[in-house]
């Protein structure tokens, strides 16, 4: 519908006029009358005035017949009102009468069945007492003991007379007792055999009708152990008994439902079957050939068995079994695995034994190297506490020609041994048994990482480090450093990775946690005393460079006139020598220990030099000379990037000073900022090394 326009009372006259002729404006075709467009006003509010009379007529009829129909309206409702609660009422006098015959036939029913239960059981007494008798006259007559059809029938006839046969004393009934009883078992032998032949056949509902008759008979667990048996034939074809046995259990716990009335007890009965027998004998026959010819497929078939039986056992949880399948389950795997399970921590640790000897002993093989006895007696360990403390050459360094004796190689090999036995230990080990057996076998991993291979390198690098005064000495021990690094961060990862989360959760922790910071600690006293005895060797090295190649005459020059302002032949040899082994030390070490140990370095480094500058007198050519291999010095000082080690080099270069600066600027000079808070001892004492200090006027001056 199209929504009206309001109305406009300006618009309605405009277009009233401008239809009136002589009503619109001057300009228009016609002159304006403003007579004739009163009268067509007057004229048209006359029409309006009798339109709105006939519209309000009109209204005041529609409210007229309005009103009159809601009255009619109001009356139906009161009437189909007062109609409805008369048929309610009908309907609670009818609900009333029904539940009254209701009650009146159920009283009936229940006379009637207490008239009738007598009569059945008596029905039921006389037809078995006619088959007694026949029992009893030894000759059975009546069809349902002869026809094959009906052996349903029978059976219950012949279940009942058997209960019934056992309260007769034995004395008069012996002879109908043992009928009875053999019949007994004749039909239920036929009915099991009925069952065999329809399960063969596939008839579902067959061996439902079979097995619900056979469910009072004593026979029926054999019924079971028969469907059991027959549900295996043909089931395991291929090589996968543990796919087989899921693939087999699927397929019946579909039909078991269909066919027994108890299918979880029936279930349960066919998984306990099928692990008492075909997955027993599977895991004795694939663990017993190499129990004792092969240790490590061994441990390799225990721990693939086991978890792949866990995980069969984890697939069944799907199927109803009973109240209490976890346990059910458990106790099956426990009845299989549990002699293996006993032995298995002593195996595990007595092949980690032997495989971890033997890696490292294939090892020194390839080496041609014969282990060594460390540590060997009360006089070894004394040599070794004052070598460590001392620092003193006992007995002749061993030449290990290079070789550090730590192979990364072996290291991965051990590590991956251990790895293996720690997921076997979680796998295998009682839960309250985890911690300790993962501790055993961290036990085994300290022993022939940490100590037989990790120690015993670090023992041949203490003794292949040579004496301090050697010349042109080969200093290994760093790489044995590095390696030994590289190595013990392999050996913690696996700790963090593999063994804290067998332990986390038990007081094994702390034990472990011991034993590593002990472990560490006792290598830690030998890198520290290696790397201290190397130190010694460097700077041994360098003293034997000084000694060798600084001459007397370098500082004090026959021609001064004639000298080259240059670092001496010593200083460069030196610094290439320094520059060298902080190339090496950067090479085996890593984090703060670089920092540690070319500061060590450096320091000693400066201490030689400062030393060995002491040695000498200087003229004032001469000081210029030490000025520039102090300079040299300063600039190997920087490749240390330790601020304390420039900080000394910067010091002796400005000590330096006091042997070529004039003397009557000898004080102000020791009064700058680099020299004001040294010793006035050490001062002089460099003072003192000018070949003009003699002179009383020098002296003078720095006094």
């Amino acid at each position: 519908t199209v929504t009206p326009e309001p109305f406009d009372a300006d618009e309605y006259i405009e277009r009233l006029a401008w239809r009136t002729p002589g009503g619109g404006s001057k300009g228009g075709a016609e002159a304006f009358d403003p007579k004739r467009l009163l009268e067509e006003f007057e004229n048209h509010i006359e029409e309006l005035k009798h339109l709105d009379e006939k519209i309000q007529r009109r209204v005041e009829k529609l409210e007229h017949q309005c009103h009159r129909e809601a009255k009619e309206f109001a009356h139906k409702v009161q009437d189909l009102q007062r109609s409805n609660q008369v048929a309610f009422q009908h309907f609670q006098e009818l609900d009333e009468h029904i539940s009254y015959v209701a009650t009146k036939v159920c009283h009936l029913g229940d006379q009637l069945e207490g008239v009738n239960t007598p009569r059945q059981r008596a029905v039921e007494a006389q037809r078995l007492m006619t088959y007694f008798n026949e029992f009893l006259d030894g000759e059975l007559r009546s069809d349902v003991f002869n026809n094959p059809e009906k052996i349903k029938e029978a059976a219950d006839i012949i279940q009942k007379l058997h209960l019934i046969a056992q309260e007769l004393p034995f004395d008069r009934f012996a002879d109908v007792k043992a009928k009875i009883a053999s019949k007994y078992h004749d039909l239920e032998r036929q009915l099991i055999q009925e069952f065999t032949a329809a399960q063969r056949r596939g008839e579902i509902g067959r061996m439902r009708e079979v097995a619900a008759v056979l469910l009072h008979f004593k026979g029926y667990a054999h019924c079971v152990d028969v469907y059991v048996k027959q549900c295996q034939e043909g089931a395991y074809m291929r090589s996968d008994v543990f796919e087989d046995t899921a693939l087999l259990c699927q397929r019946v716990n579909k039909q078991v439902g269909e066919v027994f009335q108890s299918p979880e007890t029936v279930m349960a009965k066919l998984i306990q079957n099928i692990f008492e027998n075909k997955l027993q004998a599977h895991v004795k026959e694939k663990l017993d050939e190499t129990r004792h010819s092969d240790v490590e497929q061994y441990l390799k078939n225990l721990y693939d068995l086991y978890t792949r039986t866990t995980a069969l056992a984890s697939k069944l949880t799907e199927f109803n079994l009973g109240s209490d399948k976890h346990t059910f389950l458990s106790k099956l795997i426990k009845n299989i695995f549990s002699t293996y399970l006993e032995s298995y921590i002593e195996m595990e640790k007595d092949y980690l034994r032997t495989r971890s000897a033997l890696i490292l002993q294939r090892y020194y093989d390839s080496k041609n190297h014969q282990k060594r006895p460390l540590g060997g007696g009360s006089i070894q360990e004394l040599k070794e506490r004052i070598r460590q403390r001392t620092n003193l050459p006992l007995g002749p360094s061993i030449d290990t020609h290079g070789e550090t004796f730590l192979s990364q190689e072996v290291v991965v090999n051990l590590l991956q041994e251990t790895r293996h036995a720690f997921e076997r230990c979680n796998r295998l080990s009682d839960p309250s048994d985890l911690p300790k057996n993962a501790f055993s076998i961290f036990l085994l991993l300290v022993e022939h990482l940490c100590v037989d291979h990790i120690d015993y390198a670090l023992e041949i690098g203490l003794s292949a480090i040579p004496s301090a005064d050697a010349k042109n000495a080969n200093l290994y021990f760093l790489d044995v450093v590095q390696q030994a690094n590289t190595i013990f961060h392999l050996f913690d990862k696996q700790f963090n990775d593999h063994l804290m989360p067998l332990i986390s959760s038990s007081p094994k922790l702390t034990e472990c946690l011991h034993k590593k910071k002990e472990v560490i600690e006792q290598m830690e006293v030998k890198l520290d005393t290696g790397i201290d005895r190397t130190l010694n060797c460097m700077v041994g090295q360098m003293k034997h460079i000084l000694a060798t190649e600084q001459k007397k005459t370098d500082f004090r020059p026959e021609d001064e006139n004639n000298v080259m302002i240059q670092c001496t032949a010593a200083c460069s040899k030196v610094c290439v020598y320094v520059s060298r082994q902080v190339e090496r030390v950067r090479k085996s070490m890593d984090g703060k220990n670089v920092d540690t140990v070319l500061t060590e370095l450096g320091v000693r480094f400066h201490r030689l030099i400062h030393e060995h500058l002491q040695q000498y007198i200087y003229s004032s050519m001469g000081g210029m000379l030490a000025i520039c291999d102090v300079a040299e010095y300063r600039k190997s000082a920087k490749d240390f990037r330790v601020p304390l080690v420039l900080q000394l080099f910067d010091t002796l270069h400005a000590l330096c000073n006091l042997l070529v600066v004039a003397p009557d600027n000898l004080k102000q000079v020791c009064s700058g900022e680099q020299l004001t808070n040294l010793d006035r001892n050490l001062l002089h004492a460099f003072v003192q090394l000018r070949v003009d200090y003699r002179q009383a006027r020098l002296g003078r001056h720095f006094s």
